[in-house]
């Protein structure tokens, strides 16, 4: 009798262990299930690099079609940094899933997957560089491979409403070292592939208008820019004074490089357009100087330029100086410094007109971005002018100084050394933005004849104070928006200075300002986000190597032994009570 009890009892714990086996497995299962429909997690970072903008969230439920991303940074010996850019690319797509409800799918690819020869990798490689995707080399060939495999495609393209765009995941910051720009990189992931989205999803482009008709640049100089933004928006040249008034059409304008002085007319249009919420990006020379007269002349003098322009921006909020930002943080320019064979010694000696502006604000403009070059520029006061917000752009270095104009430029200055403490004006702004509800530069100025004309011929009342927020921003240097040319290779790149060979951030500085301008719904904010890079202690990991390796493997195989002995004696302990 007792051993049918005993088998009974054995038989249901039996039963028992099975229906708990079965149940935990289900569990697993469902909880597995659930992870790959949805997509969360807890942020515990300081900066929330996991956490996606409010921005982006309202940009992807906006989806409403299929978004397919091809990731090609793929390959199996691109190494642990390169690998963690593309995990965190994942990660990233993964959360953008999660928010559309599925409707965005990805995958990853090497393109030279299933290629034997370099024949057909060299195909391939030339038909993704026709949709901007240019390979590059991450290592030598090993055991006789050829130096064609290493080639790594840090890029993303996405499909999306029968439209298609390219994304480079990888970013360069000057003096960054490969891990630092793998991390900066990894920060502006939720920026690129968010503003991609952004681009195919919209409806129509922004109508932007390059102004002319103040003796605006409108030459080789400019070629960069009125070839860059037709890529994003509609592009028209507006000449102010051949029109009665500005279209609220056009979302924001340009005013680059005037040299003729405003009169009150083109003025009065710039004014009412603005306080009827347009937008303007404004790149002024206060000054006179110039590269090309530099080029030409060993000394030159710097006047004000007097373009009229000071009431309607002090109105606004600002006021640009007639001075000239000396920095200590600048480029080289070439300099004869003597004779050798008969032949002129050039040396390379940094000009401290030609400053480097490195943006410290967390404005999302220019947060996390590189140097902007700048050529004779100006400095820039703000105005305590009510309902104005002003944000400092751009500003120069602690070792910084104005001259004031009129002054007598020369390059015999470049045989002295920049002397660091008579550089005593630190941080001079030299980008300004400047938003809220304007008020008129010409409230309590027009007769009452002229306003009635206002009204009845054009259809068009004088607006005192905006109806709505509107934005300007002022650039102290018109250099910062204007590319170089060079004698020999035509116009280059914006932001490019050939003597250094040095590339700065001036387009993508001019690209985010307009994007600020004239597009609202982009996810702009994302830009803000920062990765900050924690790496470990070299002389450490050198020194307490063996410590760290030893703990790793010794301590969970100790503490997997302390919970098997203690399970065993708990268990030896429930088993010998019940026999007796």
């Amino acid at each position: 009798m007792a051993s049918v009890s005993s088998a009974s009892t054995h038989a249901s714990r039996n039963r028992g262990a099975l229906v708990r086996l079965l149940l935990l497995v289900g569990i697993l299962l469902a909880v597995n299930a659930l992870a790959v429909r949805f997509h969360y997690g807890f942020d515990l970072t300081a900066e929330k690099r996991f956490t996606l903008s409010t921005a982006t969230r309202k940009l992807l439920n906006t989806v409403d079609d299929a978004a397919v991303f091809t990731i090609y940074l793929k390959n199996d010996r691109m190494g642990a940094d390169f690998q963690r850019l593309a995990d965190a690319t994942r990660d990233r797509l993964e959360s953008f899933r999660s928010v559309t409800g599925g409707k965005l799918v990805y995958q990853f690819q090497n393109p030279f997957d299933g290629l034997a020869d370099d024949e057909a990798k060299a195909k391939v490689a030339q038909q993704l560089a026709q949709k901007g995707i240019v390979g590059i080399p991450f290592g030598e060939g090993e055991n006789g491979d050829s130096y064609t495999e290493n080639i790594l495609f840090p890029y993303a393209h996405l499909v999306y409403q029968g439209k298609e765009i390219t994304v480079s995941l990888l970013d360069n910051h000057q003096g960054m070292d490969r891990a630092a720009v793998l991390n900066y990189s990894e920060s502006q992931l939720e920026y690129k592939l968010a503003r991609a989205l952004y681009l195919l999803g919209r409806t129509q482009q922004p109508s932007i208008a390059y102004l002319v008709g103040n003796g605006e640049a409108l030459d080789f100089r400019t070629f960069d820019l009125l070839t860059t933004l037709p890529q994003f928006y509609k592009v028209d040249t507006f000449d102010l004074t051949q029109n009665l008034y500005i279209p609220a059409a056009y979302s924001a304008v340009i005013l680059a490089q005037p040299t003729i002085p405003f009169d009150d007319k083109d003025k009065y249009k710039l004014d009412q357009y603005v306080l009827g919420g347009g937008r303007v990006l404004m790149a002024i020379d206060q000054n006179t100087a110039s590269l090309d007269s530099l080029a030409v002349n060993e000394a030159i003098m710097a006047t004000d330029r007097s373009l009229n322009l000071d009431d309607l921006l002090f109105r606004w909020g600002a006021r640009i100086n007639a001075n000239l930002i000396e920095d200590v943080r600048c480029v080289r320019i070439p300099v004869t410094v003597g004779m050798l064979n008969g032949q002129p010694e050039i040396d390379r000696r940094p000009w401290t007109y030609f400053p480097v502006y490195v943006p410290t604000s967390h404005h999302p403009i220019v947060n996390n971005m590189d140097g902007v070059l700048s050529l004779f520029g100006s400095s820039i006061d703000t105005i305590a002018t009510p309902d104005i917000r002003k944000t400092i752009l751009l500003e120069s270095s602690p070792r910084s100084r104005v001259t004031a104009i009129p002054t007598r430029i020369s390059l015999s200055m470049l045989r002295y050394k920049p002397r660091p403490e008579l550089y005593n004006k630190p941080y001079q702004p030299a980008a300004v933005l400047l938003e809220g509800r304007f008020r008129s530069a010409f409230e309590g100025r027009l007769p009452e004849a002229f306003l009635q004309l206002l009204q009845d011929s054009i259809k068009r009342p004088f607006r005192a104070l905006a109806d709505t927020a509107g934005a300007v921003i002022v650039l102290g240097d018109a250099n910062m928006v204007l590319n170089q040319v060079s004698e020999k290779r035509g116009p280059q790149e914006l932001g490019y200075w050939p003597i250094d060979d040095a590339r700065f951030a001036n387009k993508a500085f001019l690209l985010n300002c307009l994007e600020y301008l004239t597009e609202p719904g982009s996810p702009l904010e994302a830009r803000s986000k920062e990765s900050r890079l924690r790496l470990l202690d070299g002389a450490r990991v050198k020194n307490e190597r063996v410590m760290w390796q030893s703990l790793n493997i010794l301590l969970p195989l100790a503490l997997l032994a302390v919970f098997a002995s203690a399970y065993l004696f708990f268990r030896k302990r429930r088993y010998e009570g019940r026999t007796r």
